[in-house]
């Protein structure tokens, strides 16, 4: 049974601001731009939503696309950006957790193996891609049979069919393998498969495929109260964080999928929550590829958790640390600690030592853990949870990214109680993200599409690794202004007209969102997105109609941003590291404080 509110012959729902015929059911391939921005703000106003989500990291955009492929009229709304916070700030890894089989948590491992399968082979193939890594043995006689059979496992749970099974190394194979190691630093190896993505621009995807489907999905969209008829939730008022105008959002349900803000937002709808969230920080440091000669990724067991070094196109990613965090949630610092720990760790294993010179983007991002009584954050548990916390209201937390389509089915399963008609079962195991369909055949023809659009085949493979088969949606904007096919200035990895798309197509609004985002110019770079700040600028400008006096404030927002990072990146402690970073001016001036 569908469950908009009113259809016309052609099953499409009878709102003037309802796509034309040839548009897709959510718009031209789930774009975000400007005008489809403005008619989101009215069908906000206007419209009576099943469901109302906030929060658009991965859980909150995967619920998104649950509900609207289930049949249901949904909103997302989210008061900065696509996975602003925790979601654009992971150790980008679709990975089973091999160290949760230690701690005996079989069904999660197998869950989340299951869900590295369908993002490889069906769901996610252009964004989700299998990487290598080796694990370093250090112990004679009992490590070998004991790491053996936990990646026996690992290999077969979930229906793990696609990676290769993981292999015996000597210590000679191991060195071959990563001659970065110290020899003294391991007895011996197993070199094991697990899978990466982007998380900032899968999470995009994920989010314009549900507005592909039909969802609305607008960002700087702040949810500043709940609406109440007698003793339920009826909806949320929200506030543009760009124009300061507020309005009410009528929902059968809301879903509370904001992260490290799940409390707050509890706290707000004034319901009791049914379980607290713990943030933990976790910091990761980035290198060039040629500071460590390795074939391939590295894990390496520390004191309290594992140490990643992660391959990253001309980059390895490096950790992460695991404290926790009770300051700025929306922009949590990196202090000098965590660097060192992060730099002493890998050092141990390198035969040539990482220096504070080597080191070209830093990060540092929260994860939401289910908090229990005095644990320390590296035990508290990965599974999530989903509460009823009011009538009207339903709130998911915990988990990791690999698993954001179960949370999200398990979301709008729970709020399916208070949703008037039948609620269908779950689609999202068979709904492939916009770009996956036609991305093989593709992938087979960057020489042809190079030589069409004038650009080497690699670079071609670049961009469908990235856009998949919307690849032709970018590089047409390019078709009347073929300058927009070169490099960014001081960012030669990405073209201009991806700056371009990012406005125009997906719901880029600041000059942050482009850099840290869209593309990872902000920590894959020495220069950290500064040098090509107001070029990048001028490209949006076209787009948003910017003024000189906006470009320039948005260059100068940026520029502070940096170097209130690097400075917090210098101090000893958290508190003055937040103290630095939370100095720095906001992009969305009109945000309210503690918000989600």
């Amino acid at each position: 049974m569908c469950h908009r509110r009113s259809t016309s012959a052609h099953g499409r729902v009878s709102d003037p601001a309802w796509p034309a015929d040839g548009d897709s059911v959510g718009g031209v391939l789930g774009r975000l731009g400007p005008a489809e921005r403005d008619r989101s703000w009215e069908r906000l106003r206007n419209e009576q939503f099943d469901v109302v989500i906030v929060g658009g990291g991965v859980v909150g955009s995967g619920a998104a696309l649950d509900a609207a492929t289930r049949g249901l009229s949904v909103a997302l709304v989210e008061a900065r950006d696509l996975a602003s916070g925790t979601s654009s700030r992971s150790s980008k890894l679709f990975h089973g957790g091999l160290r949760y089989l230690e701690q005996l948590e079989f069904s999660l491992v197998r869950e989340a193996l299951h869900e590295r399968e369908l993002m490889l082979t069906r769901l996610a193939p252009h964004l989700v891609k299998p990487v290598s890594f080796l694990y370093p043995l250090t112990h004679r006689l009992w490590e070998r049979p004991y790491v053996t059979a936990g990646l026996t496992l690992y290999d077969t749970m979930g229906g793990a069919r696609s990676l290769p099974r993981h292999k015996q190394l000597t210590r000679a194979g191991a060195l071959r393998l990563s001659p970065a190691l110290r020899r003294d630093a391991l007895v011996g190896g197993m070199q094991y498969w697990d899978a990466q993505a982007d998380d900032a621009r899968h999470t995009l995807t994920v989010a314009r495929t549900a507005a592909h489907y039909g969802a609305v999905v607008r960002t700087s969209t702040q949810v500043v109260g709940f609406l109440r008829e007698a003793d339920r939730v009826s909806g949320v008022r929200v506030r543009d964080s760009e124009t300061g105008d507020e309005i009410d959002v009528a929902a059968h349900v809301v879903i509370n999928s904001t992260g490290v803000w799940t409390d707050e937002i509890q706290r707000m709808s004034g319901g009791r929550g049914r379980f607290r969230v713990r943030a933990s920080k976790g910091v990761h440091i980035v290198v060039p590829r040629d500071r460590i000669v390795s074939d391939s990724g590295i894990i390496l067991r520390t004191e309290t958790s594992v140490l990643f070094v992660i391959p990253w196109r001309n980059h390895w990613i490096v950790g992460t640390t695991d404290t926790d965090w009770d300051l700025d949630l929306a922009h949590p610092a990196a202090t000098r600690k965590d660097v060192d720990y992060v730099l002493e760790h890998v050092n141990r294993v390198l035969a040539t030592p990482l220096t504070y010179d080597d080191i070209e983007g830093v990060y540092a991002g929260l994860r939401p853990l289910l908090a229990g009584d005095d644990e320390a954050t590296s035990k508290l548990s990965r599974e999530h949870t989903v509460a009823r916390v009011l009538p009207g209201l339903v709130a998911i937390a915990g988990g990791k990214y690999t698993t954001y389509r179960v949370m999200a089915a398990d979301a709008v399963d729970a709020a399916a109680v208070d949703i008037p008609s039948r609620v269908a079962p779950s689609t999202t195991e068979r709904v492939p993200l916009l770009g996956a369909d036609g991305y093989h055949a593709l992938i087979n023809q960057c020489e042809q599409i190079g030589t069409r659009y004038g650009l080497h085949p690699y670079r071609i493979r670049h961009l469908l690794d990235r856009y998949g088969s919307l690849l032709d949606h970018v590089l047409d904007v390019a078709e009347d202004r073929r300058e927009l096919l070169q490099p960014v200035p001081g960012a030669e990895d990405y073209l201009q007209v991806e700056v371009v798309h990012a406005v125009s197509h997906e719901g880029a609004l600041h000059l942050e969102d482009v850099l840290t985002r869209r593309t990872r110019i902000s920590i894959e770079y020495p220069h950290r997105g500064v040098d090509c700040a107001r070029p990048v600028a001028e490209l949006m400008a076209d787009v948003l109609g910017w003024d000189s006096e906006m470009i320039d404030r948005e260059v100068e927002i940026y520029t502070a941003r940096v170097q209130a990072e690097r400075e917090s990146q210098e101090l000893p402690d958290d508190a003055a590291a937040d103290a630095r970073r939370i100095a720095a001016p906001e992009a969305r001036r009109l945000i309210l404080e503690s918000s989600a």
